[in-house]
């Protein structure tokens, strides 16, 4: 199986710039056959040079002391372009990643100018009479470069996306692995001895009506996690009526010690936001904070004007109580709701902690 890696290797841009030659001195290759039967000699049989005419035109201006040379000067020109196209491929490839085409198409002419030149140098060295500034050769010279280009900047866009869906397969298993803990947390035997105290009080209390609605609550909590996998964006009022459902949980459970305070303008309710952004940051306030008679908390989920943009953001602040033991967890949730928000979104949201107040500013879309 080919991967970026494996087509992008020394020994395999070395292949493709051999064969990127053929295809540069194509044109050369395609005269040969008329070029070789008028290889005349230019001064009768005495060992005079020879010159390759085509249509009465002499080609490139070259002339030869034998066919020997003919050949020789032949393939010097091809594994000069092919060593040449190979330079260029591994600077456009494997020195320049990020897809900058104008950075890219000028180091990459720069490069080709000075490859020029020595070109130049070489084939005077070699034959003097070699024309060097014909427009069949600077156009080869600038055909390798262009190509070099645009191979480099396919490659780095490639490299980019590849990048993104490796990105967002990471966070979908985040999101896996985050719904499997949220579901987790909800199931366990300690949720299960929370939720069957609340329940045993509202039977005891003889509380029938809060009973069910307790029950009904526990079901609706259940039934959006596990259905939260099909859904990428929802409105803030998919949002909350899941909270309001999770928070009676809590209410029950915590009684008069956690509260919530809900602000949310009737207008910004079909915003949208990723799924289950809310329930990562009430978990977070119940998991890291001391909630008893002395310590109560007070949630508050309010929509305001974003005082930097203008635009309508959800802000969840609570009190800070640290408990004495700090709490285990395994930390990613705050980091998996902005790696979403920066994915769903294209906005980051922002964490803001001032006189025991922690604050969560969410971005609407």
């Amino acid at each position: 199986m080919f991967t970026i890696k494996k087509i992008t290797s020394v020994q395999a841009l070395l292949l493709f710039g051999l064969l990127m030659g053929v295809f540069i001195i194509y044109p050369n290759i395609a005269q040969i056959p008329w070029d070789i039967p008028r290889l005349v000699q230019s001064a009768g049989t005495d060992g005079a040079a020879m010159q390759i005419f085509v249509n009465g035109v002499k080609i490139n201006c070259v002339c030869f002391e034998s066919l020997t040379g003919f050949w020789l000067f032949f393939i010097f020109r091809y594994l000069f372009f092919s060593v040449t196209i190979w330079a260029l491929l591994i600077i456009n490839i494997k020195k320049i990643k990020q897809p900058a085409f104008t950075r890219r198409i000028f180091l990459t002419a720069a490069v080709t100018a000075l490859v020029y030149g020595l070109y130049i140098l070489i084939s005077l060295s070699i034959n003097k009479h070699v024309d060097c500034f014909t427009i069949h050769l600077l156009f080869q010279f600038v055909v390798a470069c262009v190509l070099c280009v645009l191979i480099g900047y396919a490659g780095a866009l490639y490299s980019v996306q590849r990048e993104k869906e490796l990105e967002i397969e990471r966070l979908k298993r985040e999101m896996l692995q985050s719904r499997c803990d949220a579901l987790a947390n909800q199931i366990n035997p300690h949720f299960f001895f929370n939720s069957l105290n609340g329940l045993t009080y509202l039977i005891r209390s003889d509380d029938k009506e809060r009973t069910l609605e307790f029950v009904n609550k526990l079901s609706n909590v259940f039934r959006f996690i596990l259905q939260s996998d099909k859904k990428g964006l929802v409105t803030l009022n998919e949002e909350l009526n899941f909270l309001d459902s999770f928070r009676y949980l809590l209410e029950v459970r915590f009684a008069d010690k956690l509260t919530f305070d809900i602000r949310v303008e009737a207008s910004a309710t079909a915003m949208k936001l990723p799924v289950l952004s809310l329930l990562p940051l009430v978990d977070n306030a119940v998991v890291h904070n001391a909630i008893d008679s002395e310590h109560k908390i007070h949630m508050v989920i309010a929509t305001r004007s974003d005082s930097d943009s203008g635009e309508t953001v959800l802000t969840v602040s609570n009190p800070t109580y640290p408990k004495l033991e700090k709490p285990v967890t395994n930390g990613t949730g705050l980091t998996n709701l902005s790696a979403r928000f920066r994915l769903m979104v294209h906005k980051d949201i922002r964490i803001e902690q001032t006189d025991n107040i922690f604050t969560v500013i969410l971005p609407l879309t």
